[in-house]
């Protein structure tokens, strides 16, 4: 099987896709894939260092971008229509995937126009541009919630939720403790600042320790900042002589979340859908400016099962935010409550279902 994973951008559209990818060589060990996307996304960083081969395309954003941004976007789609077109020639797939964002668009498309199956997978409950005008042309489309369907044609609409990386349910607790220096018998507090990092969230952390010194002794943190924040960040914890492993990024998240007890993060699609295979406690803190406001919808709905605590960005600062933790951490029946609610909104297969859509779509084919 020959497979093009397009779009990218964010870790919310890239992880999946990633996810996507680790199913297909699980069950076709000979297949072949490539990512395209961008110079500027996520994947540029990311897939070289996992072994998967990446091909550039030119395109750039348009939504929310000014009238001239826009202009150079109509522009770039043009070439990267071409740029797709040779690229599905080289390599002549025998089905596309496009994982959202702007990347997705002109290869998806390009794919259609030389009768490719194709399916978009959709992780929010309001779809993007890119995907809405692709829902309308694609074979099939993969959605995660339920209410994501009227966006799209309901004959060609799966509910399947969002791809998750298979070592997320495999995690090395030993290896965890090495890599983050962990001490047994402490509680882990893991904080994700999305793969970009978060300022609001790294400043909220930062000015709660003063607040968190009575429990400074029973906790530990690994803390994804971003590079902008790295070095006043992690000169925070070491002010206080709090037990903390700071990274820029953390390549190894699998890890990470083994031996997290307790989850401080953004609220994006693919972190939820990670969070809740796994059955993590969890304090979210929805990004503001997502499109359509899906990470405040994302948040909302684990809240309303039990599965999350949830601050609004507005209202984060290091008070509220350490008075959440200690709500969590202090009564440790709340935190069990927490994990078993995100592990029954999980949906740990959905690799799985979107590989036998796709299998149906090329037995059509045939």
């Amino acid at each position: 099987m020959r497979v093009i994973i397009a779009g990218g951008g964010t870790g919310g559209h890239l992880f999946p896709g990633i996810a996507l990818a680790e199913s297909l060589m699980g069950k076709y060990p000979e297949a072949q894939i490539i990512f395209v996307g961008t110079p500027k996304g996520l994947e540029a960083k990311v897939i070289p260092k996992i072994g998967y081969e990446l091909s550039f395309i030119s395109i750039q954003g348009f939504v929310g971008k000014s009238f001239s941004e826009k202009a150079k976007s109509l522009k770039s789609l043009l070439k990267s229509m071409f740029e797709s077109k040779n690229i599905i020639n080289s390599f002549a797939p025998d089905i596309v995937f496009g994982v959202g964002g702007y990347a997705s668009f002109p290869v998806v498309l390009a794919a259609f126009l030389k009768k490719i199956p194709t399916i978009i997978l959709e992780q929010n409950t309001v779809p993007g541009l890119a995907n809405k005008l692709l829902g309308k042309i694609a074979s099939a489309v993969a959605i995660t919630y339920p209410e994501t369907i009227e966006y799209f044609p309901r004959e060609k609409t799966y509910l399947t939720g969002t791809p998750i990386r298979r070592k997320i349910l495999e995690g090395n607790k030993e290896k965890a403790k090495k890599l983050f220096d962990i001490e047994e018998g402490r509680i882990t507090i893991l904080i994700l600042g999305g793969s970009l990092g978060a300022r609001k969230i790294n400043k909220a952390m930062t000015e709660g320790l003063s607040y968190l010194l009575p429990l400074k002794n029973r906790i530990q943190i690994i803390h994804q900042t971003g590079e902008a924040d790295y070095n006043w960040v992690s000169n925070e914890y070491k002010n206080l002589s709090f037990r903390a492993t700071v990274l820029p990024f953390i390549y190894d998240m699998v890890e990470a979340y083994s031996v997290a007890d307790l989850v401080i993060s953004r609220a994006g699609a693919s972190t939820v859908a990670e969070l809740t295979a796994i059955g993590k406690a969890s304090i979210l803190i929805p990004y503001p400016y997502a499109a359509y406001n899906h990470q405040e919808m994302n948040a909302r709905r684990l809240l309303s099962r039990g599965a999350c605590e949830l601050i609004l960005d507005r209202e984060l600062n290091g008070e509220v935010l350490v008075k959440k933790i200690n709500k969590i951490l202090n009564k440790p029946e709340i935190m069990k409550e927490m994990e078993m609610a995100s592990l029954a909104f999980g949906k740990p297969y959905a690799g799985e279902k979107i590989i036998e859509i796709a299998e149906s779509l090329l037995r059509r084919k045939r």
